[in-house]
């Protein structure tokens, strides 16, 4: 495999520290660009994210003395990369200009953002699961006028805990979800030192996160007809989503109806077998087991699996029937690994795999 140079959009953000780590020792990548907004351009990128560094892991030593770029500077940042991650905090409207921006100068776009995924021919991908939705970018193309740039994004972080644990068993005719999320603080981009307000705190409030936990799975089942992604009619989803005082890790609790109950032991052993695109291309950071079923009674735990398989497995438990559905579980994700960056490097690497980014 060639190495590809890449570009982080929004580096100086804990998302784009993120993939600055990730991206240290890639095998296939090499960071050639960092860019965030206008007030970091110029500074190196150890004094533009100097003590703004979130994570617990230093800043690379490659990266620390690279000058931040201006984000807004499409054609000088586009003209040194094969393709961008983009993760920026800015207006929806602006962000979605952004991105396609970076896509009309012929550069790809793996987005962590949400700005762009309801647009009708813009993939949004968990690789496990619908990288069969990437056949769109070709009408995505054309609607650009592009011949190599486009958008491809990855969904929100918080579903990304329970629909790789539903989706092996869609095909058992699954009706209705409800699922409850209690989601880390680094999802809100903080650490307990920028917010010490959540220390022993619940925050029964996410803006915005119940819409997308309901209506994203519904893009993800979707099926690609006519130059664009139709979302799914089933299931119907309803969801609550809590901020509760804990650094990385969404949880959710689950509870599943289906056509015909299905039975316990064979749900155990779809999780155990099931395989994606990831698995089978053997992409670098793909999890060797996707979906990890836990006997225990008191697991998935946020602090012995949340970095299974470097943070890029999917940890379920507790699944048993349910008097009102017709089975409960409990699952658990890192949601700024899985969830968030991580999620968006494998979808670069499956992009990769089957030749989008040449």
């Amino acid at each position: 495999m060639k190495q590809y140079k890449v570009g982080i959009i929004g580096a100086t953000g804990m998302v784009g520290q993120r993939f600055a780590t990730l991206l240290e020792n890639h095998p296939w990548f090499k960071v050639t660009a960092l860019a965030a907004s206008a007030r970091s351009a110029g500074k190196t990128y150890a004094e533009a994210a100097g003590n703004r560094w979130a994570l617990k892991i230093p800043m690379p030593e490659s990266m620390k003395d690279m000058v931040i770029m201006d984000a807004s500077d499409v054609e000088s940042v586009a003209s040194l990369v094969d393709f961008v991650f983009c993760a920026v905090d800015m207006k929806k409207e602006d962000i979605r200009a952004l991105e396609e921006a970076y896509a009309k100068a012929e550069c790809p776009v793996v987005s962590n953002n949400s700005a762009h995924r309801f647009t009708p021919d813009v993939p949004m991908v968990i690789p496990e699961i619908n990288d069969s939705h990437l056949e769109i970018i070709e009408s995505q193309k054309k609607r650009l006028g592009t011949k190599k740039g486009f958008i491809a994004v990855k969904s929100n972080c918080s579903l990304q805990s329970y629909v790789p644990a539903i989706h092996p068993l869609m095909d058992m005719g699954v009706t209705k979800v409800l699922a409850c999320t209690y989601q880390a603080i680094s999802g809100a981009g903080k650490t307990f030192e920028r917010w010490p307000e959540m220390v022993d705190n619940l925050i029964p409030y996410i803006g915005g996160e119940e819409e997308k936990s309901e209506k994203e799975p519904l893009k993800i089942w979707g099926k690609v007809e006519d130059g664009e992604i139709k979302l799914a009619a089933a299931p119907s989803i309803t969801s609550q989503c809590l901020r509760v005082p804990v650094s990385d890790g969404h949880t959710a609790a689950v509870f599943v109806s289906f056509d015909k109950k299905p039975d316990l032991e064979e749900i155990k052993e779809r999780w155990a077998n099931y395989k994606g695109a990831p698995q089978e291309l053997d992409l670098p950071s793909a999890p060797k087991q996707f979906v990890h079923y836990f006997t225990e009674p008191d697991r998935p735990q946020i602090k012995s699996e949340r970095n299974l398989e470097n943070g890029m497995a999917i940890s379920v438990g507790r699944l048993r029937e349910d008097t009102q559905y017709d089975i409960k579980f409990v699952c658990m994700s890192h949601n700024t690994l899985r969830g968030a960056a991580g999620g968006a490097v494998l979808l670069a690497e499956l992009l990769t795999a089957k030749g989008y980014m040449d």
